[in-house]
């Protein structure tokens, strides 16, 4: 009988840590970002190299500080595809980081899909953002346009 316990409450404490290690992972540590002047969305021109902020609209984007990797952001702008091509730098080799699932408006695989067929342009939007990592923003045709932050190809040798 006393074995019955035991195996009992080792069942429940790891219930216990997986339930926690899974709301750690995707819920605890992010926050929503606020696009204040001086924190808006940004992308590099070709002529200077510095970022600069772009027309952006409805933004909502999340953040932590865990890890560099984590920031997201959605948003509308109303400059076209072939004017941000002319004035700012293309990021080759985009790769949208997976989201967490609540957070519904970023859709990785399909701005990968879309990246990949070339309806959506990538842009850098700030060189080494954090250490080894850069900001990366895709914009599609309609105005509809994401952010997100992946390793650098520096970082990736």
């Amino acid at each position: 009988m006393n074995g019955k316990y035991l195996v009992g409450s080792i069942v429940v404490s790891a219930a216990i840590v997986g339930a926690a290690v899974y709301y750690l992972q995707v819920y605890a540590f992010y926050s929503p970002v606020s696009f204040t002047p001086g924190a808006e969305i940004t992308l590099t021109t070709i002529e200077g190299g510095q970022p600069e902020p772009i027309l952006a609209e409805a933004v909502t984007g999340i953040d932590a500080d865990s890890s560099p990797l984590r920031f997201r952001a959605c948003f509308t702008t109303p400059m076209t595809q072939a004017m941000l091509t002319e004035t700012y730098v293309a990021y080759e080799g985009a790769t949208p980081l997976i989201a967490p699932g609540w957070f519904d408006c970023f859709d990785a695989t399909a701005i990968g899909e879309a990246l990949e067929r070339g309806e959506a342009l990538a842009f850098l939007s700030q060189a080494n953002i954090h250490t080894d990592v850069d900001r990366v923003v895709a914009i599609f045709p309609d105005g509809r346009a994401f952010a997100w932050n992946q390793l650098n190809p520096s970082a990736e040798k």
